[in-house]
């Protein structure tokens, strides 16, 4: 894993060997588009009972969504009488606790969930809640080891998850991240009950740090910070959360190394690849890579893979390897939304059920949640991918300003009726 910080910006480069796999971006952290995480006490502004949502506010520009289903209400007050409405629960101008799921993006507000939940490096807390999980990850015996331990420490009022970085961890080890995250909620509330609405109880810690937080573990050979003050934090945390870990951190002096760390690693290179719309497959095909405001689409290509036996057995092999670098794609360039496939059309409904088969396989390295539909009679695979944030094209990319984003220019002269009309 590479780290580095530029100017206030921090980029993470995430290798499997000299392949780039993942990167992520964070601008110098602000009260409005980098928020994810964040909890509020909030004001409710209006509730649309046919929308099945009400807008919050939060103290950003524009305000907040919080759907239906994101809504925390006592079942006792609505017992035997089904799932409440929204307009039942919630009230303009009611003040609410309510925590940030998903960054604004574009013209849309952030998204809000009231179930908090605090990830801490081995545990999530999810206060005043009954939640009891622990990791699928997890071997059965070591589900098992962790499930006894959770019995004796989960606090009585609130909801406990157990991480995937949780293996082989000692119970004294989880019992001090369940405490500590209880007197973070603490805090939170203590700051709840003396603020007034719109306010921000608690601010996320900066990305390089949740993402040691959260995907840190023996697996990575290795952590390269090219800021000092960076990872200088970085080691006295991993140190104080898991110090056998602590000397795979180190530190790439900019002054003294001869190339700086992206470079030597080659990520720049990789990334502006992955911007690219269209991406080569190994025997010649390509997939074309468009965004939309709906959706994202993804056409395949047989290209320059001619095969060598059959139409359909090119066709199959040229949809495997496609099935295979979508996965890759759709990580690294951090897709999210609804996405939809027009893989080569394959005559054979074996074939069909194999690639949608690779590409499931394929996305299960993925840790975002997907959720991947069967191949249509066209060739179409429906998908979606679980959307946080700005994927790698919004990080760094703008619209263009002739055209708006749209990839054309108008022929003004012949909507004029103009004799000059001509293609450009």
């Amino acid at each position: 894993m590479c780290v580095s910080v530029s100017d206030g910006v921090t980029q993470i480069a995430v290798m499997e060997g000299r392949q780039l796999i993942e990167h992520y971006l964070s601008r110098p952290a602000d009260d409005v588009s980098e928020i994810h995480g964040n909890v509020y006490l909030a004001k409710v502004q209006n509730v649309l009972p046919g929308m099945e949502a009400a807008f919050v506010d939060i103290g950003t520009p524009k305000n907040a969504v919080l759907y239906r289903g994101d809504v925390h209400y006592d079942d006792s007050d609505f017992e035997g009488k089904g799932r409440p409405r929204i307009e039942q629960v919630l009230k303009a101008k009611q003040t609410i606790l309510a925590q940030v799921t998903k960054n604004p993006i574009a013209h849309k507000g952030a998204r809000l969930t009231q179930e908090v939940s605090l990830p801490g490096r081995f545990v999530v807390l999810v206060p005043n809640s009954s939640t009891y999980g622990i990791s699928k990850r997890l071997p059965d015996s070591e589900r098992k080891r962790l499930r006894n331990i959770l019995d004796r420490v989960k606090p009585k009022q609130h909801g406990i998850i157990v991480r995937t970085a949780a293996e082989n961890i000692t119970k004294e080890e989880i019992e001090r991240d369940v405490r500590r995250l209880l007197g973070q909620w603490d805090e939170i509330e203590a700051l709840a009950g003396r603020s007034q609405a719109p306010n921000l109880l608690y601010r996320e810690p900066e990305m390089a740090f949740r993402f040691i937080r959260e995907e840190f573990n023996k697996d990575f050979r290795g952590v390269v910070i090219d800021d000092a003050d960076m990872c200088e934090k970085v080691r006295t945390y991993v140190e104080s959360v898991n110090p056998a870990l602590v000397d795979r951190i180190s530190y790439h002096d900019p002054e003294t190394e001869s190339l700086p760390l992206f470079e030597r690693h080659h990520v720049h290179e990789q990334l502006r690849k992955a911007l690219d719309r269209k991406v080569w497959l190994p025997s010649g095909g390509s997939l074309i890579i468009e965004h939309t405001e709906a959706l994202t689409v993804v056409d395949v290509n047989t290209g320059k893979n001619v095969g060598r036996s059959s139409l359909e057995e090119t066709v199959f092999r040229n949809n495997l390897e496609a099935a295979e670098e979508i996965a890759r794609q759709l990580r690294l360039r951090d897709i999210g939304g609804i996405i939809v496939i027009d893989f080569v059309d394959m005559e054979v409904k074996a074939n069909r059920e194999a690639v949608a088969t690779t590409l499931r396989d394929a996305l299960a390295r993925d840790k975002t949640r997907t959720q991947v539909f069967d191949i249509s009679e066209l060739g179409l695979v429906e998908m979606t991918r679980k959307r946080i944030g700005e994927g790698l094209l919004e990080s760094f990319a703008n619209a263009c300003e002739d055209c708006g984003g749209r990839g054309v220019n108008l022929d003004d002269d012949l909507l004029a009726g103009s004799g000059r009309a001509g293609r450009r």
